[in-house]
This record gives C-alpha cells, structure tokens and sequence, in this order.
C-alpha cells in the first residue's frame, strides 16, 4: 500500500471516530486529505476506501445525518472500534513489546492533524477523548531489519557478515538473537554470539550483505529474566575511539562536511584537504559516499574501502 493511501485511510479512520454525529460525503472529502476534486471521482474512490476498511474489520456505520435533511452520513463509534479484553501468552507479550519499541515516532501524524483541523474548520468539533492509538510509527532503513525482526519473532539463529569498528574487512558471524532494539537513533541487535560463545550487541547499520538463517524455528532459547535493553545500553555506554579521517574535497563544494572538520588547508589542482573526526565507519562510510565524485578519501584505509564499496553498489 502506498503512503499516499495509507495517509487517506488514517485520515478517513479519525475523521469518522472523532466525531459522535454522522458526517456527510462532503464534510469527509473536505477534511481528509487525498481525495480527488471531482465529486464522482471522490465518490468512487471513497467506496472503495470504505469497502477496504470494513474487510479489515473497521465497523463503519451509516446513518441519517439529520433529522429534516435525507442525506446520509457516516461515522465509527468507538464501542465498536475499540477491541475487547485480550488475553495473551508471554511470548505474544514479548512481540508486541518489541513491536512498540518500533512504532515510535509518528509519521503520518501529519495527515491526522490536518484532517482534525479541517473537521473544526467544517463546524464539526472532534471529540476530546485522546487520539486513537492507530498511527503508525517510526520505520527503519535498515536492510537487516526485516530478517533479524522475523528471526527473534521465530527464535531463529541468524549469520551475517559484519565489519567490526575499526576493521578493514567483514567477518561472519551466527547469533541466536534474542532481540532487536533502538538506541539513539541506531538499530542494534543482541543475543547470543556462537563463534564467541558469549552474549554480544551487533549494529546493524556494520552488517554487510544479506541476513540468512542457520537453524530452524523454535531453536534459540532466551534466558529467563533477559532484558535486552539493558543488554544494548550497557554495551553502548563504552563509545567507540574517535579517529580522524583525512579527504579531499573539490574547491566550492561539500560545505556540509567542512562544518564537522577539525582542519581545512587549500590543495593543489582545486582540491582542499579536510581533518574530520569520526567514531563509526559504516554510518560515516554512507555520509562520504553521498557526496559522489565531490570527495576522494585518502585515509583511513578501512573508511576509504568503505566508501568506494557503497559508490560501486550505486554503480551496480
């Protein structure tokens, strides 16, 4: 499904819950975003929005708007909406938790407002109950995201090549993972590590190729009492050695990375020469490369590889 009509849908879902009257075709099409300007094409578009939400399981109920006026409206109420007691196994609990951690920040909730806004705007005053608790929330860019979230979902170990801080190359590594976290903006995952034979943190951002599985389901354990969080934050609490990177930069250009660096001396043949202080290779590595042609690393070694790995990936 598109974002585009994932932000319609969420805001026809508010829309019609933040009220207790019936709403009409054209207060809705006023107040949610996304819809076409020409009524039939709104009115096509809105069935099937419609017929798309109730499949899912959203009860949206039709009624008289008015009692003088023969016009139909539609609303939810939020009896029907809202679900009833669930009761959940420890490890359903465990997923659900792990899910929340990544539903965090909100990016539709754009789509939300201005659909509450343009409802008062219409003379409709949305009720003053809280929000509800549908928007989905922040997502990750992370290309081992998807298969180590599947893995810790089926207790499942997984193998990974990962480039370790301050190594020039990738080594492969097997994990029996028992969770995966956010800190600080980065992904980590945390379990236990085979090859070591101890508990480590791995960041996905170092993780190179693809996530592959090296067991069936159901055959990784998690210790009683683990708390991964914890696990991730006391590993994180040691930041890496920050190091110095030396580039050049074409003259006039990359004025972004010449706000970070320590030193800037002029160069010969319209190229200057830049000190600048990082700590993670992978995360810096992609920052380089985005420049393009504008940035030659001289040094480190292993940054530099880095950075011309992810240039032959664009290549490719």
């Amino acid at each position: 499904m598109s974002k585009r009509k994932t932000e319609r849908l969420l805001g026809l879902v508010v829309c019609l819950l933040s009220t207790e009257r019936y709403l009409t075709a054209s207060q809705i099409r006023a107040a949610v975003p996304g819809y076409p300007d020409s009524f039939d094409a709104f009115k096509r578009m809105f069935e099937r929005d419609k017929e798309e939400l109730r499949e899912v399981g959203i009860p949206i109920e039709v009624g008289p708007t008015s009692p003088l006026e023969e016009e139909l409206g539609y609303r939810i109420t939020r009896q029907a909406y809202v679900l009833p007691d669930i009761h959940l196994e420890p490890d359903e609990v465990a997923i659900l938790a792990l899910a929340a951690r990544v539903w965090r920040r909100a990016e539709l909730a754009g789509a939300v407002a201005g659909a509450l806004l343009k409802l008062r705007a219409a003379g409709v005053e949305p009720e003053e109950s809280g929000q509800p608790g549908i928007e989905p929330r922040l997502a990750t860019g992370e290309e081992a995201f998807g298969p180590l979230w599947e893995a810790v979902r089926d207790r499942r170990p997984v193998a990974f090549a990962y480039r370790a801080a301050g190594r020039s190359d990738p080594a492969r590594r097997e994990l029996e993972p028992w969770g995966v976290v956010n800190r600080r903006g980065h992904w980590y995952v945390a379990g236990h590590d085979r090859g070591r034979g101890e508990v480590r943190v791995f960041r996905l951002s170092r993780m190179e190729g693809p996530v592959s599985y090296a067991g069936p389901p159901g055959s990784v354990t998690v210790p009683a009492g683990t708390d991964v969080r914890e696990i991730v934050r006391s590993w994180d609490s040691h930041p890496p050695e920050r190091r110095t990177a030396r580039v050049r930069v074409r003259a006039g250009s990359c004025f972004g990375l010449r706000r970070h660096a320590s030193s800037e001396q002029p160069g010969p043949d319209g190229w200057d020469v830049l000190e600048v202080p990082f700590a993670d290779v992978p995360w810096h590595a992609e920052q380089l490369a985005s420049f393009g042609s504008d940035v030659i690393v001289d040094e480190p070694v292993d940054l530099r590889e880095a950075v011309i790995t992810r240039l032959k990936g664009v290549l490719a």
